[in-house]
């Protein structure tokens, strides 16, 4: 048996050395744990019950889009991508697409309202007085009037003005839902959601609970990006 000499000043940095080492990995291999590999992408298992979608409910793919009002790049999500989305896949009975609000750009703005919830409760409240299609409805009516993300935009009489461009609600009725913030923990819920998810910017998207990993950098889907996961969750 070899014995460690304490006459040794080398062997014994040598040990020290070996063991700060050791302690090094470990405490690296700790921080990593849990977390997704590189370019392995986030998953969630998403409660859907009771969240807008456009599509048929069989649909076999579901596509969740998790975003925030006052996001310009959702905005561009919106005006440019989904479109392409509903004729391929949508229309088609391939997939359906659920919005899951995360209203979190008030906040980090440290803005004196939280217009980011504010557009997210009208949005239910629309949601719940016309369906599916009057949410949809409202969110492109709400992206077109979209303000600078860094100021307070999205307050109650501004909502309640683009909402009066949304056919078959009764106006009355969302003024008293937002009025009262009926919608407010669902909002909460689905903020929820996304940050269990593990979601940290907007737009991001989901095929099946997997999240799309956009090829020109995070947030910047195309098409082709979401098409390739609707056609592999297919198989």
């Amino acid at each position: 048996m070899t014995r460690l000499q304490g006459n040794n000043p080398n062997r014994i940095i040598l040990v020290v050395g070996t063991l700060i080492a050791v302690v090094l990995i470990a405490l690296a291999l700790f921080a990593v744990r849990d977390k997704p590999a590189a370019g392995a992408g986030l998953s969630g298992d998403f409660k859907l019950d009771g969240v807008p979608f456009i599509g048929q409910a069989d649909a076999p793919v579901s596509i969740v889009t998790i975003e925030d009002f006052k996001c310009p790049v959702c905005k561009q999500f919106t005006e440019n991508i989904e479109p392409e989305l509903k004729t391929k896949y949508v229309d088609t009975g391939k997939a359906k697409i659920y919005t899951l609000i995360w209203p979190f750009l008030a906040q980090n703005a440290r803005l004196p309202t939280d217009d980011s919830k504010l557009a997210g409760q009208a949005a239910l409240c629309v949601f719940d007085d016309g369906g599916n299609a009057a949410f949809e409805s409202f969110k492109n009516i709400v992206f077109r009037g979209q303000g600078e993300e860094s100021t307070v935009w999205a307050t109650k009489t501004r909502l309640k003005e683009l909402a009066s461009n949304v056919e078959g609600i009764d106006q009355t009725k969302f003024a008293g839902c937002l009025d009262t913030d009926a919608t407010a923990a669902r909002v909460d819920a689905m903020e929820k959601q996304a940050v269990d998810a593990g979601v940290n910017s907007t737009p991001t998207i989901f095929v099946n609970g997997k999240q799309v990993l956009a090829a020109s950098g995070q947030g910047s889907y195309s098409p082709d990006d979401i098409g390739k996961a609707v056609d592999a969750a297919q198989q």
